[in-house]
């Protein structure tokens, strides 16, 4: 069977996109950049994850692409990379700051002049404001002092926030495995493991299957941390009767889709079943919703009412789903203040947190906007899972 993943076209086609947006925006040339935790948006460019250092994407008007490693990672770049133009440069460094007196770097003026960017009062667009640190936004302004530095974030989520059949593919990939995972997992959990023993086990499942790696830190929570809406797993003993929290995720290629469950080792005490069940009930509300056309905030509005009208305002958290892809979480948020209309083909994991205050629990999964509603891309959730001990 021949491996999921973006064909190169597919990045030549990508990069000629973000040129034509960028010349709309009047832009001498358009910058992302990434690190290893957040490396999206240089990879969608490039193919390239980097590794301690930190990796940019610099493109043109014209076309013209170059990706900017850090002086470590040159050769690794050369092997991966579907653009053909690799710059090393200083400002990509890794966080121990060494400094390669021995090595020609090139700083952004020597890149941005050989991709055909010409003059001193250039107008720079950065494609991802967060992840382009100090260093590197000192380096552009010393390079260019009399430059233009604007937020340009909204040409990566005007690319990426509509997939193509090649990326769904990716997504839908990553959820097979992941489903193997969690099967896995809810076998072998029991009274008396750890939750690091469970992400063991869905860590070797993934690998097995074709991943290339997590999609997220993957989440094996018992009792009171699954109140946490971000966390790690840990070395405590899961025990008769805990509820766990199961979010398992596998990356293809890039994309990194997750599957969330709570599941109960034992039965669901009353407490525990009413809360399950009211997170269950808002998470399949929040699906029957989404569709092309309906304004994200109308969703994100009703699904904060149903909190509010069942009494339990306090027991919410954040809005109802979140854009998913390359990153598990990414933009866009549907929230109250979201005024964008849902298109065809944007991607999105329906996230119904709710948390109490001795326990929480997530139901989670990844859906495709249509015309007429939405399609799963995982195999359905909603089955509350109470293992007998």
């Amino acid at each position: 069977m021949s491996r999921v993943m973006i064909p190169d076209w597919e990045y030549k086609e990508r990069i000629q996109r973000a040129a034509k947006l960028a010349q709309e925006k009047g832009l001498d040339v358009f910058l992302v950049n990434s690190n290893e935790a957040d490396y999206a948006n240089a990879r969608y460019f490039s193919g390239f994850w980097p590794l301690f250092e930190r990796a940019g994407v610099a493109i043109t008007p014209e076309g013209n692409a170059g990706l900017i490693v850090g002086p470590e990672s040159v050769i690794f770049a050369a092997d991966v990379s579907r653009i053909d133009k690799i710059y090393t440069s200083l400002a990509y460094r890794e966080s121990a700051d060494p400094s390669y007196p021995e090595m020609k770097t090139l700083n952004y003026k020597d890149i941005f002049k050989d991709l055909g960017v010409k003059g001193e009062k250039i107008r720079i667009g950065i494609g991802s404001f967060l992840d382009t640190n100090a260093v590197m936004m000192e380096s552009l302004k010393e390079n260019y002092p009399d430059a233009e530095i604007v937020k340009a974030d909204d040409i990566m989520l005007a690319l990426r926030g509509i997939k193509s059949e090649n990326e769904l593919k990716c997504m839908r990939e990553g959820f097979r495995i992941t489903e193997l995972a969690i099967e896995e997992v809810i076998k072998n959990l029991r009274p008396g493991v750890t939750e690091l023993q469970m992400v063991g086990i869905a860590q070797r499942v993934i690998y097995e299957n074709g991943a290339e790696y997590e999609g997220l830190p993957m989440y094996v929570f018992s009792e009171k941390s699954t109140r946490h809406a971000i966390s790690r797993s840990s070395y405590r003993v899961i025990e008769k009767g805990d509820l766990v929290q199961l979010n398992l995720s596998a990356k293809v290629d890039g994309y990194s889709p997750s599957i969330g469950i709570p599941v109960c080792v034992g039965k669901l005490t009353p407490e525990k079943r009413e809360l399950v069940e009211f997170g269950l009930e808002v998470h399949n509300w929040t699906t029957a919703q989404i569709k092309a056309g309906v304004k994200a905030c109308d969703i994100a509005k009703g699904y904060y009412e149903l909190f509010v009208s069942n009494g339990k305002k306090d027991n919410y958290v954040y809005g109802p789903c979140h854009g998913t892809g390359m990153i598990e979480v990414e933009a866009p948020w549907m929230e109250t203040t979201s005024v964008y209309e849902l298109q065809p083909n944007m991607t999105f994991q329906v996230d119904s947190f709710v948390s109490g205050s001795t326990f929480g629990l997530r139901w989670e999964k990844g859906v495709v906007v249509t015309k007429d509603g939405c399609e799963s891309l995982c195999s359905p959730i909603g089955d509350i899972i109470e293992l007998d001990f």
